[in-house]
């Protein structure tokens, strides 16, 4: 899943998110059992992604990349967190996901395990770390679950990565896969488009989705797909589908977390900000700043004696 700051605002035919509430009692409280704000604190399982998936409860899902963001998410109940391959953008700067490696996520993976109680830890296999098959799939799945900490992964493609998938469940690793916009293959897709679109398409998204089901993942994204495949997709399959710019019908919604809190300075079509942190900071650098230079900060409260 690719940063929204790579993707045109302006993404044109991809739904708006929508909201994930927690499932609720009569009164309001949240019901002990819900994926999102449970009360229990252990760790979130595939079979509760499939317990989710029963009920019809909708979820959210964040990336994360650090300690201290990964704990504020998991204490606020977010059951899944995605150790993401948009951090090639969002924390080393780079254009697109391409560049970033399995060692470059491996210490922001361990970094987010260690951080959280509660959320499933999903971590991204990037580029060429398990396109050359199940064998090179299942050694960089390994180092993520055994160096970083990790409870899952994900990886991109349909039918073509199927027996990655299988290789990988049948070794004990549970497995998200995506499909629709996979940004690891912008290059052959043409750049940041919507996917699935025409009859045509949308049945080859559909069989992609399918195909994955059936080598046994769990859960998979749908990125930046008409709102109606959307809709096909979930209610076809029995696994959760987590959308990100493919409509409301979606079992679960996921953001990077910067495009979600606007710290991002470009977001897509299907990214709503919830906040502006962006210019929270701005104006935090702009007052530390002009009391470093006035001679107000330190004063005595923060100096010893």
């Amino acid at each position: 899943m690719s940063a929204s700051t790579a993707v045109s605002a302006n993404v044109p035919g991809s739904g708006p998110a929508a909201a994930s509430t927690p499932s609720t009692t009569p009164s309001g409280a949240q019901q002990p059992g819900s994926l999102y704000g449970g009360g229990s604190r252990r760790r979130v399982t595939v079979r509760d992604i499939a317990a989710a998936k029963e009920r019809g409860e909708r979820w959210p899902m964040l990336t994360a990349y650090d300690a201290l963001t990964a704990r504020v998410f998991d204490d606020a109940g977010i059951p899944v967190l995605l150790v993401g391959d948009s951090a090639a953008m969002v924390v080393y700067g780079y254009d697109s996901t391409l560049p970033v490696t399995v060692d470059d996520l491996l210490p922001l993976t361990a970094a987010v395990s260690r951080a959280t109680t509660r959320a499933m830890v999903v971590a991204d296999l990037p580029f060429a770390s398990y396109q050359e098959g199940p064998e090179q799939a299942l050694r960089s799945a390994a180092r993520f679950m055994k160096e970083g900490g990790a409870h899952a992964v994900k990886l991109e493609g349909g039918r073509r990565v199927a027996p990655q998938v299988e290789a990988l469940v049948a070794a004990g690793v549970p497995v998200m896969g995506h499909v629709g916009l996979t940004p690891q293959s912008v290059n052959t897709i043409g750049g940041y488009r919507v996917q699935g679109r025409g009859h045509e398409a949308g049945e080859a998204l559909l069989a992609d989705a399918k195909e994955l089901e059936h080598a046994g993942a769990f859960s998979v994204v749908l990125e930046c797909v008409p709102s109606e495949v959307g809709r096909r997709v979930t209610e076809a399959l029995g696994i959760a589908t987590i959308g990100i710019g493919a409509g409301p019908d979606c079992d679960a919604q996921v953001l990077v977390w910067q495009d979600m809190a606007g710290l991002s300075p470009r977001t897509a079509k299907f990214v709503k900000r919830y906040a502006d942190l962006a210019d929270t900071l701005t104006g935090a650098a702009h007052a530390f700043a002009a009391e470093v230079a006035g001679g107000a900060f330190p004063a005595a409260e923060h100096s010893y004696s």
